[in-house]
């Protein structure tokens, strides 16, 4: 492992100059033991790619099972930081530029001083957020807007049943279903019934005392992130020609076929318009990610250890730099 003081050395350099950084990787399909903080080559951009300084990043509870077929492999897929190399044909960004961004799964992610990322997924960094709150945006709230808009086709003036509305994507879920203006129902444990009606729930349903089904019917579309029970109840309170879209799990297709509805499950990808309109969204101080515990680089095993933990009230983000907060 590399000492401080180098540590201190590289960061002083140029991004130009800079030929080896601080990561983490990991070599062996054992969870966060198998993470190691090592020093590494920094890559250098090809055509169509940026390099990028990370500032922060954001992990996800089991995102160290998604790489083992190419190990050893940098997780952290969400991140925030600085333009620091362009690869030839990009010219909509410069080197200095904020930005923030969903990385592909299919190559390594930001627990690392730098990442390697296509051009076009990288997006301005909202302004009035610092980078750590800016990390914990990309992956929970694209799947948020995905699941409503894109793949549920929410519109104004509907309903729609969220399940796990006090969670990472749940409450993004929330806050942009307000914001397009449909009525908004969520389904939550006690613990979170209080954070689902901040983030703009009109009605929340304590799914562990309350079968939701018994109160809740005729809605456009049910957004799941939570699976199992409640999500195989879901197609009797939807509406014949609505939607169930989940990120958790797929849904029976048998169940929807007989109700008349649409049942879809999809995995998030990346997408910088829809990021931008994230962006102005936070800037405005319409959607506010929720921040359970930051990390400092070198201690991503402690960081991942504690994703692993039930019930956690937002993300866990690693402070990869010390930077200013803007």
């Amino acid at each position: 492992m590399m000492s401080t003081n180098q540590g201190e050395e590289l960061r002083s350099q140029p991004d130009a100059a800079l030929t080896t950084m601080n990561a983490v990787r990991l070599h062996s399909a054992q969870g966060p033991a198998g993470l190691v903080y090592e020093q590494i080559p920094v890559p250098g951009p090809g055509p169509g790619e940026v390099l990028v300084r990370v500032r922060a990043a954001a992990i996800t509870r089991d995102e160290l099972d998604w790489p083992v077929d190419r190990l050893p492999a940098i997780p952290s897929y969400e991140f925030s930081g600085v333009v620091a190399r362009l690869g030839a044909g990009v010219s909509d960004l410069a080197t200095g530029d904020e930005v923030f961004a969903l990385s592909p799964f299919d190559r390594d992610g930001a627990a690392a001083e730098y990442i390697l990322v296509p051009a076009h997924v990288l997006a301005p960094k909202p302004h009035n957020l610092d980078y750590t709150q800016s990390a914990a945006i990309p992956l929970a709230a694209l799947s948020a807007w995905q699941g409503l808009f894109a793949h549920g086709g929410l519109t104004a003036g509907q309903r729609v049943l969220i399940h796990g509305a006090a969670g990472g994507v749940g409450s993004f879920a929330v806050q942009l279903a307000r914001q397009r203006g449909a009525e908004v129902i969520g389904t939550t444990s006690a613990a979170g019934l209080e954070m689902a009606r901040k983030a703009g729930a009109g009605q929340v349903i304590d799914y562990t005392v309350t079968p939701f089904e018994q109160i809740v019917g005729d809605v456009d579309l049910v957004f799941d992130t939570a699976g199992g029970e409640r999500l195989a109840r879901s197609h009797q309170v939807i509406r014949t020609g609505g939607r169930l879209v989940s990120v958790a799990a797929v849904p029976s297709q048998e169940s929807a076929a007989a109700r008349g509805i649409q049942a879809i499950f999809f995995v998030v990808s990346p997408n910088r318009a829809q990021l931008i309109e994230i962006g102005k969204l936070a800037d405005e101080g319409l959607l506010q990610p929720s921040i359970d515990q930051v990390f400092d680089l070198a201690d991503a095993r402690a960081a991942f250890e504690h994703s692993l933990h039930p019930h956690r009230p937002g993300k866990i983000v690693l402070r990869v730099s010390n930077t200013p907060h803007h």
